[in-house]
């Protein structure tokens, strides 16, 4: 009996994901590569890795292959918050203006641009849970939506290589407004980096450092860091962005890459990288419950609040987004502390279950983690924008397809 038969799925049907995923997407050239990893039982049911690390240089994809994970870094971040959390050091309730004393007269958006804001002021004050769930009000400079998101770009807040600092990141938003009042809507946004911040401010170190001693370390995430080390250089994925005709347009070259060095803002929202490997030994603590091999992350009690939905009014993210791009649209998907969370599969129209949770990045990679069916993926390339294809949804119509033995 194969591996695969023995974890509950019929090894004729995974055999699809890697034929889907050559003939749909990385030998006709429209992904560089893919790499998909799925658990099931505590065991790897099912390992693909298709295309080239690097297609101009023709470098084979590789299991130990370095990735830019960019908003995969999220769930890192706010479960690093909440094992402080978990200590008394800070709650959610709390305003968030008990860490940014600046942020205390921050208004709302009515009219106007940069020099000339006209605000109100929020119904309620912006809430530690806000940042968790992006309700807080603030915003993203790719939304290229609002007046708003054009002062994010000009004050380059998506650029961690060469925009602001973390500091910095945190003064000039004290001078915008909001895009609305604090748990009105959800919007995606700088939220986490911010959070990243307050994560300083309570523990009184270097987010980098909470993230690598309390997350990293403990779950041997020893290829899960801020920029690539000399010893990963050789394994760093090239980064690619979707042409209108199909063809792949590179962006990031891993021989010149920033991620080679420091970045000036450490970013809680999208700042790491990672392998599929390494990612999955964090997917596996949050599918245990918390711990993992002996180190203990985060209660069960506490994940499971995580977990839950906590958009106001329990409505979902097509009823409450402003967001013209985040990681998911789906409706029958709520958010909660760091993770969007499925409530009811058939309004998503999807064979998932509910409870199941998940996330990506922008350069297509995702994860889900389901509980019901001891079951988590992590997939991996490197392609810009990650709506540039439904591949996250394909590869979950292919997994549950193959499981033959649920829960």
């Amino acid at each position: 009996m194969s591996k695969a038969r023995s974890l509950g799925f019929s090894p004729e049907r995974l055999a699809r994901i890697d034929g889907f995923l050559r003939d749909t997407y990385v030998g006709p050239g429209r992904m560089p590569c893919a790499q998909f990893l799925l658990l099931r039982g505590g065991e790897i049911a099912h390992q693909t890795v298709l295309g080239f690390q690097d297609v101009e240089r023709q470098v084979p994809l590789a299991e130990d292959n370095v990735f830019r994970i960019y908003s995969m870094t999220k769930p890192l971040t706010s479960v690093a918050f909440m094992m402080l959390v978990e200590e008394g050091k800070a709650a959610l309730d709390d305003p968030v203006s008990r860490y940014i004393p600046a942020w205390e007269g921050l208004g709302v958006f009515q009219a106007g641009s940069e020099g000339g804001w006209t605000t109100s002021a929020p119904a309620r004050p912006m809430l530690i849970a806000d940042l968790l769930r992006h309700t807080s009000g603030l915003t993203y400079g790719f939304q290229e939506r609002t007046s708003l998101d054009a002062a994010y770009r000009r004050l380059r807040t998506d650029d961690i290589h060469r925009g602001l600092t973390l500091p910095e990141l945190i003064t000039a938003l004290s001078d915008l407004p909001l895009e609305f009042s604090p748990g009105e809507a959800w919007n995606y946004s700088v939220s986490t980096d911010v959070l990243g911040y307050v994560i300083e401010q309570v523990a009184g170190r270097p987010f980098q450092d909470v993230l690598a001693d309390r997350i990293l370390r403990p779950l041997g995430m020893t290829e899960t860091g801020f920029s690539v080390r000399e010893d990963q250089r050789a394994r760093f994925t090239a980064c690619y962005q979707a042409t209108a005709t199909g063809g792949l347009k590179l962006v990031d070259d891993p021989t010149t890459s920033p991620f080679l060095g420091e970045p000036r803002l450490y970013s809680g929202g999208g700042g790491l990288v990672s392998t599929a490997g390494d990612y999955m030994r964090f997917c596996r603590m949050l599918l245990n419950g918390g711990e993992l091999e002996g180190a203990r992350i985060l209660a069960p009690r506490t994940l499971a609040l995580m977990t839950a939905n906590h958009l106001p009014g329990g409505g979902d993210l097509t009823q409450m987004s402003r967001s013209l791009f985040s990681e998911s649209t789906n409706a029958g998907v709520g958010f909660g502390l760091g993770f969007a969370t499925v409530f009811d599969p058939v309004k998503a129209l999807s064979a998932s279950s509910v409870g199941e949770f998940y996330w990506g990045g922008m350069a297509s990679t995702a994860f889900w983690v389901d509980s019901a069916q001891d079951l988590a993926a992590v997939f991996m390339t490197q392609l810009l924008p990650s709506s540039a294809y439904p591949v996250r949804r394909q590869l979950r119509s292919l997994t549950y397809a193959a499981l033959i033995d649920p829960s």
